[in-house]
């Protein structure tokens, strides 16, 4: 009796559950039937074209998991395309309805290097062509300040501040924690500078680990430095960010003073204020309230300026995130994914050139290889192949690059880590002090290896170690052949080192500095294809009726979390990014594949979302 009262109740709890999706899915069905216009075109109101960054500018947008957020498990941060932002800003340069161009950066997070350049170079399209463009910020940090300096007008709320932190930090270390359980973690690797098991060997840095990451952190402060001069030369960004403390004492403490005496930003204001200086330029909106501008979004202008999609196509698939085997949303590169759409821009669509557009750190050697066999089955085919590297095209993401004809990649680009690892533990050591141990028989020496329990003996380990020398020996072929390098000078260059886009270039890594249109433009030049009459097709799923209904309410939740966040509140809410980024790593190593191509000293592709904890809606559909 007392089981059937529990499956009852059971039973009821489900279908409330279920009640209670249903409706939120019919109210959200009607509110975005009430809210459609099949004329996009006639919601643009000229004006100032207004891109509020929210969340962090990304190559290829996370596919958002609509459960999850329905029942809190997790806060998405929001992203936004840079390919979006970038052409719709060279758009508003020639739109004689854009007055002005206005930057609200109060909630970015962040951006690689390689996408700040790209919308830094859209932004000086819209200066050359005789626009003012403003930007706004309760905070500004270092991506945040890279973007605004190309701004006529730097406002900054009087409570606000600048601080400029530069690359580097702090990554945990677990071999203390893995000692103090008796975990006993099997190691296997080639490349001296191959990082990423570091965290679970040592206790900090070794010097060969260290003094690669210098390099590469000094190559992109410089990097930044060089980039925001040229924006704003009229800032002492050196001073105050090497010393900001002597900037506080002589501003009195003030941290928004502090930045406006040293050029940073230009006035002080509340968004009430500067919403009425951008009025007075682009006109007001009386509509929306006092201090208001005439504005048109950046989603709103985009549908309101259709891509062309006639004539021959040129095919741009996506290699962004972690690689990972079998299929997968977008977020991550699933190897099988990813090669399904290579197959599709060839099959299905026609294309008569091909795009690999490469943003990834790397993560699965099979998966790599399988993403670099479809690209060579369409170079069968008859498409040309161009790789055109984002923010970060390492180890696997370098792997996948051997296909292209020609390889491109941007000054600031993190290529290169060359090398290949893996990790097995075993826990031989934590079962015997509870007095657990194993036992069996065996036929053969590796007869139930690797042993987790038992722990895994020299056979195993050697024969791991050779396959792991054996993928290392197949990568540097592959380097080898493809950038027509000897096999001696692959060797002094892979070691899992990290190279910086202009070292890259110097190292016959990469063919030659480009970005995604040059890559396009080389792919219709190799195609006999006019670009002016091409269609260029990014092959991604179009975002299903969930997709469209969850990713507005992401992007208000993580909004609200962000919002007005003064200049230390948004520096820590970064490094706590950045640190879940670093433990997301770690979980999908000791997770992941035995064997992996990927990057330590590489920054996340994008920042791990804040999991929250597991509510009833998610254990009852898990």
């Amino acid at each position: 009796m007392s089981l059937l009262k529990t499956a009852w109740k059971l039973l009821i709890g489900v279908k409330d559950v279920l009640t209670l999706l249903f409706l939120l899915i019919f109210f959200g069905a009607l509110y975005a039937a009430l809210s459609f216009s099949p004329n996009p075109a006639g919601e643009a109101r000229g004006g100032a074209l207004l891109i509020a960054l929210d969340g962090t500018l990304v190559d290829q947008k996370a596919q958002a998991d609509p459960l999850a957020i329905l029942s809190g498990e997790t806060s998405p941060i929001p992203e936004t395309r840079t390919r979006d932002v970038v052409r719709a800003l060279r758009l508003a340069a020639k739109d004689s309805d854009i007055k002005a161009v206005v930057l609200d950066l109060d909630r970015f997070m962040g951006a690689g290097a390689v996408s700040l350049s790209e919308v830094d170079d859209a932004l000086a399209e819209v200066r050359k062509a005789g626009k003012t463009i403003l930007s706004h910020a309760t905070a500004y940090t270092d991506d945040s300040y890279a973007l605004a300096a190309r701004a006529n007008e730097i406002w900054l709320h009087p409570m606000g501040g600048v601080l400029i932190a530069g690359p580097g930090g702090t990554q945990p270390y677990f071999k203390g924690l893995l000692d103090r359980f008796d975990v006993n973690l099997h190691v296997y690797r080639v490349g001296k500078y191959k990082s990423f098991v570091e965290p679970y060997l040592l206790q900090a840095a070794s010097p060969k680990a260290k003094e690669a990451d210098q390099a590469l952190a000094d190559a992109l402060w410089e990097h930044w430095q060089t980039q925001v001069k040229a924006a704003r030369p009229k800032a002492d960004v050196a001073a105050f960010a090497q010393d900001p403390v002597a900037a506080l004492q002589s501003a009195g403490g003030d941290l928004a003073k502090a930045a406006q005496a040293k050029g940073l930003i230009d006035k002080l204001g509340s968004d009430r204020d500067f919403g009425t200086r951008v009025a007075q330029l682009v006109g007001s909106d009386e509509d929306r309230g006092p201090g208001d501008f005439n504005y048109t979004s950046l989603d709103t202008y985009l549908a309101a300026n259709p891509e062309n999609q006639g004539g021959d196509v040129i095919a741009v698939v996506h290699v962004s995130g972690e690689i990972v085997d079998g299929d997968a949303p977008d977020g991550v590169a699933a190897g099988d994914t990813v090669a399904d759409r290579i197959d599709q821009a060839v099959q299905d669509l026609d294309a008569k050139a091909l795009v690999l557009r490469v943003d990834s750190p790397g993560g699965s050697a099979i998966a790599s290889e399988k993403i670099r066999q479809a690209a060579l089955a369409a170079k069968k085919a008859g498409l040309p192949v161009i790789v055109s590297m984002g923010n970060v095209a390492a180890s696997g993401g370098y792997w996948v690059a051997m296909a292209g004809d020609k390889v491109f990649a941007e000054p600031a680009t993190i290529t290169g880590s060359i090398g290949v690892f893996g990790m097995i533990p075993s826990f031989e050591k934590t079962l015997a002090r509870y007095g657990v141990t194993s036992d069996g028989v065996k036929t053969t020496p590796l007869s139930g290896q690797p042993d987790v329990l038992g722990g895994i003996n020299e056979t195993g380990d050697a024969v791991i170690q050779s396959g792991i020398g054996d993928i290392y020996r197949r990568f540097t072929g592959l380097v080898a052949e493809a950038r027509k390098l000897t096999p001696e000078r692959v060797e002094e260059l892979a070691q899992g080192r990290v190279w910086i886009g202009g070292m890259a270039h110097q190292a016959k890594l990469i063919d030659g500095f480009g970005s995604l249109d040059d890559a396009v433009a080389e792919a219709a030049k190799r195609a006999k294809i006019d670009l002016s009459d091409a269609s260029i097709v990014h092959v991604e799923p179009l975002p299903g009726f969930m997709q469209r209904l969850f990713d507005p309410a992401a992007r208000v939740y993580a909004a609200q979390a962000q919002s007005g966040s003064d200049a230390v509140s948004r520096l820590v809410a970064l490094r706590q990014a950045r640190m879940g980024a670093a433990l997301a790593d770690a979980q999908r190593v000791m997770h992941g594949p035995a064997v992996q191509v990927r990057c330590m000293s590489c920054p996340p592709v994008r920042l791990a979302a804040p999991q929250r904890p597991t509510t009833w809606l998610n254990r009852i559909f898990n």
